[in-house]
């Protein structure tokens, strides 16, 4: 038997702890971990969450997103997969970079991976097929190979006296060295020379720099790579302290005052990514989600620069442009 005050006072204490139960039966939020090779990109970044977003899934309410920036250190990845693994985290998220689905993939057969990938999953070994992926990989193709000798034909347009084109490539990045794969034959058909530049830290990037000027080359193409994009200010800044007409393999780049650029829709690639990746959290499979194929490319010119640089856009290449930048 217990009197009313006892009664009343072990109520309480129950009924207070009761809050603090209900919060431990809570769910944890599922775990995101965003890996990408190059340095930190908010614009990117902020269009992954867009995909998420438009799933259902908001970061820090119902998912935690744990962003992994490299600055290119691409030796890091294997041990940074293992530990993702070791954690047993929901998915993995590799947008736009060959070498981080292919270290994902290496490290787990189980944990969902969504990757973006500018060469041919099934070549890479990611994936079974596009339409039917298997295993535990799926994601979006944006096919930077294909799109190197378009790139380089708009730049030799743009710039007709060139002789000789430097093009820059990161050799730590397998992405960016087999995005030129179609360089040197496109190259010889149009009687260009091209001189092969290497980069893979910031040191480097003013290195070779240096070297284009000392030799004397004309324009420079930059190779497709997720550090040289997350680079871009500086490539910029150096190209227009040189004077040297650059072309990119991203609009961040022309935006930020290169003079043009040529490749798929990255921000509508990474929100594609974001999408998948919130659709797995839902339940989806990857065997179950087709590999993707990126359909929006987008040729821009920044005028401004090419005023700058003495250049006048012909008419009919104006004409092709998807966005003039003033």
């Amino acid at each position: 038997m217990m009197n009313r005050r006892e009664f009343i006072t072990l109520l309480g204490g129950a009924a207070a702890a009761w809050p603090v139960a209900a919060r431990a039966q809570q769910p944890a939020m599922p775990i995101v971990g965003f890996v990408n090779a190059g340095s930190s990109d908010a614009p990117l970044a902020g269009a992954f969450r867009k995909g998420l977003n438009e799933v259902g899934y908001v970061e820090g309410q119902n998912v935690t997103v744990e962003y992994h920036w490299l600055e290119g250190q691409f030796d890091r990845l294997p041990a940074l997969m293992a530990d993702l693994v070791r954690r047993r985290i929901a998915v993995i998220a590799t947008p736009a970079g060959n070498a981080a689905a292919i270290a994902a993939k290496a490290a787990t057969t189980t944990i969902p991976i969504v990757f973006g990938v500018g060469e041919d999953p099934v070549k890479l070994g990611l994936v079974a097929s596009l339409a039917r992926p298997g295993g535990n990989l799926t994601g979006i193709n944006f096919f930077a190979t294909e799109l190197g000798a378009k790139r380089l034909a708009l730049l030799h347009e743009l710039v007709p006296k060139a002789v000789r084109i430097a093009v820059l490539v990161n050799p730590a990045n397998i992405g960016s060295t087999e995005s030129i794969r179609e360089i040197p034959e496109a190259a010889r058909a149009m009687a260009l020379q091209i001189q092969v530049l290497n980069a893979s830290t910031r040191s480097e990037i003013e290195a070779a720099f240096t070297t284009l000027v000392h030799d004397r080359a004309d324009p420079l193409y930059v190779a497709g790579d997720v550090f040289f994009t997350s680079r871009r200010v500086q490539f910029v800044t150096l190209a227009a302290h040189h004077r040297i007409p650059a072309s990119y393999a991203s609009r961040e780049a022309v935006e930020a005052g290169g003079l043009m650029g040529y490749d798929t829709d990255r921000a509508g690639m990474y929100g594609q990514v974001g999408a998948y990746t919130g659709q797995i959290l839902k339940g989806a499979k990857p065997a179950d989600l087709p590999v993707l194929q990126s359909t929006k490319f987008e040729f821009v010119v920044n005028l401004q620069t090419a005023r700058a640089l003495g250049l006048e856009v012909p008419p009919q290449l104006l004409a092709s442009v998807d966005e003039v930048i003033e």
